[in-house]
């Protein structure tokens, strides 16, 4: 097994986490519960940590984190080409009619 990284919040690790599995990297989330012992526990041990359990395997996981870290975070809603409809800036498929979004709308 191999510390992948540090993730900020727990809904931010499992992004990743999926990323990693879908590539075929098996790959664990740590210190889920840990949020529940701050003040007992540093603040800083109870972020939530990727591990990767194959070494072997870290380039590719590597590649896979810079990647996520690139990703545009947009705060502004999109509107779909296809029907209209404003989206929250997060959505990628149209609420509305399941069309594929526009990464710039």
């Amino acid at each position: 097994m191999l510390r992948l990284c540090t993730a900020a919040n727990l809904p931010e690790a499992h992004l990743l986490l999926h990323q990693l599995v879908h590539a075929g990297i098996e790959a664990r989330v740590f210190n889920e519960h840990a949020q529940g012992g701050l003040g007992e526990l540093p603040f800083t041990h109870t972020y939530p940590e990727i591990w990767i359990m194959e070494p072997a395997q870290e380039a590719r996981a590597r590649e896979i984190l810079a990647e996520f870290e690139r990703a545009p975070v947009s705060s502004f809603p999109k509107r779909c080409a296809s029907c209209g409809e404003t989206n929250p800036p997060a959505f990628e498929i149209c609420w509305h009619c399941g069309k594929p979004l526009d990464r710039e709308s």
